[in-house]
């Protein structure tokens, strides 16, 4: 049940994120992947997170306060965006920065797009973070797009991919932005999670 989602801060800063004394949730995945609709369906928010058809938009660490009680913290993408080198590059530091040593982040919610067969870049970053022990779930987006079929094929070779690299795949969910499908189970599952944490 979300009550209240307001904006808190953003920044390239780890030092100057909020005290990590509450339990936060990172949402991460590939330029254009459909992440700020997808928050804001969650949160029940239409404009929350900036939506923008240019890929690249969120360069920046963005934390929201839920219900006075946990931070969904908005990531930039990683991938395609329209910026120099030199920035990506920043940008990257800062984010894997922030997954490794954050205290209060419970897990990185990793959304890959349901209508592309598996992208090598959104493979690589899920065997990084499996790599730095960083627990990780999957978000499939715009499943409205195309038949549940199709959607289930890109799954299963998604899975088969990280097979190759994983004992198990990590928990799934299949979601859509227009019609809300997995709202339930994402929030449901991030109140268990809250449920458990403690400083």
């Amino acid at each position: 049940m979300i009550k209240t989602a307001a904006f808190v801060c953003s920044n390239t800063r780890t030092d100057k994120l909020p005290p990590p004394v509450r339990p936060e949730y990172a949402f991460i995945g590939r330029s254009n992947v459909g992440k700020s609709s997808l928050i804001n369906m969650l949160l029940n928010h239409k404009g929350l997170a900036k939506t923008s058809q240019k890929p690249g938009k969120t360069q920046l660490i963005n934390h929201f306060i839920v219900n006075d009680d946990w931070y969904l913290v908005d990531l930039p993408g990683y991938g395609y965006a329209r910026t120099s080198k030199s920035n990506r590059t920043e940008w990257e530091r800062f984010i894997r920065y922030y997954l490794k040593n954050r205290e209060s982040l419970q897990c990185v919610f990793v959304l890959i797009d349901s209508r592309l067969e598996p992208q090598k870049v959104d493979i690589e970053f899920c065997n990084w973070l499996g790599e730095e022990g960083i627990p990780f779930l999957l978000i499939f987006t715009k499943a409205d797009k195309q038949s549940a079929v199709k959607t289930d094929q890109n799954v299963a070779k998604f899975k088969k991919e990280l097979l190759k690299s994983f004992e198990e795949v990590p928990q799934i969910f299949i979601t859509s932005a227009e019609n809300k499908l997995g709202r339930d189970a994402v929030l449901r599952l991030i109140d268990e999670l809250n449920s458990q944490f403690s400083i």
